[in-house]
């Protein structure tokens, strides 16, 4: 395609208006190098000309490896067997908190599975106990599918954000990579339940996942449109041990660049992280992203003995730029592709 046909089809991204799932399959299955290079260069610009050069961090907290859920892809399904598990206790996030606070984080993000160990109580409880101790802070909860009563009553403990991807909007996709326990239909209803509850909410999908195809994609993408979220988390399939995509290929990191730079174009105010799976793929992933149109980092600041035991996927960073000890090694590889660390919150 030529660059004045690339150019109306992102023209249309940015009105104002739906977008037709043939403008969207056209950009993800006949972009080539140049359309891709075309589209990050003016992702990268929209960012900039709305963020400045400063990426938002947020500091990552892994509050327990336990899930009741058994989804194909990941290393902490309830009967991955080789899974290492742990819970945090209050007081250790509490702890968690303080230390990111010592440097210099506005927002926090507790991570974890759907763990009948660490209730809905339980979570406000913390919840409430973090905004006690931190009433300027954000707080992001990214806990799995709860009810609309549950999200609102934590809401109302005190967290502002909530992430919780969809992973693949299509009903048929959805049932091959999750057990019959689990329907697309009741994670796409979750989504907007989120947003009910009034947090800021985040969605999002894995790219290169196993049996996913450029329609899956296009359904994803129109799913985001309807839901107009204020995060948008991406990142490339990455296998993991113990699970039945154990020997899958990973999704492509490429593939993955041309999605945020296009979901950049398509929500310009969202917050889009360079993802801990991009890093693992490639040692420049969070440069990549960044230059794709890519506005948030997430250091973990998770136990370093913890860190180790949430293996979601295989080879997943645990140190470097995924520390606090990497927070100088993050700068750096920032400021080479002439970008800093903001800690505001970035709020939407």
């Amino acid at each position: 395609m030529d660059k004045d046909g690339l150019r109306m089809l992102v023209n249309i991204l940015q009105q104002n208006k739906d977008v037709p799932a043939e403008v969207w399959r056209t950009l993800v299955s006949h972009s080539g190098v140049e359309e891709r290079e075309n589209l990050a260069s003016m992702a990268r610009e929209g960012a900039v000309e709305r963020f400045g050069n400063g990426m938002y961090v947020r500091a990552l907290i892994e509050i327990g490896s336990y899930c009741r859920n058994n989804c194909n892809y990941c290393g902490l399904r309830c009967s991955n067997r080789q899974a290492q598990r742990y819970r945090l206790a209050k007081e250790e996030i509490l702890e968690c908190c303080r230390r990111a606070a010592v440097l210099g984080f506005n927002t926090f993000v507790l991570q974890g599975g759907e763990d009948p160990g660490q209730s809905d109580e339980w979570l406000a409880d913390v919840v409430a106990a973090i905004r006690a101790e931190f009433p300027t802070k954000a707080i992001t909860l990214s806990v799995g599918e709860r009810s609309l009563e549950t999200y609102s009553m934590l809401r109302h403990a005190g967290a502002n954000r909530y992430l919780l991807r969809h992973e693949t909007a299509d009903d048929e996709h959805y049932s091959f990579l999750h057990p019959h326990t689990m329907s697309a239909s009741n994670r796409r209803m979750c989504v907007l339940d989120i947003k009910a509850a009034g947090f800021q909410t985040g969605t999002g999908m894995m790219i290169g996942s196993p049996g996913q195809t450029v329609e899956h994609l296009v359904q994803d993408l129109l799913f985001l449109d309807k839901v107009k979220p204020h995060m948008i988390g991406i990142g490339p399939f990455i296998p993991a041990a113990g699970t039945p995509f154990a020997n899958e290929p990973h999704g492509s990191v490429d593939d993955t660049l041309l999605l945020i730079s296009l979901l950049r174009l398509r929500f310009p105010k969202a917050l889009i992280p360079a993802t801990t799976a991009l890093e693992t793929l490639c040692d420049d992933g969070i440069q990549r992203a960044v230059l794709a149109g890519a506005n948030v980092v997430m250091p973990n600041l998770t136990p370093y003995e913890m860190r180790c035991r949430y293996t979601i996927y295989d080879n997943k960073i645990n140190s470097g730029c995924n520390s606090e000890q990497g927070l100088v090694a993050l700068s750096t590889k920032l400021e080479e592709i002439g970008y800093h660390i903001d800690f505001s919150r970035g709020d939407y």
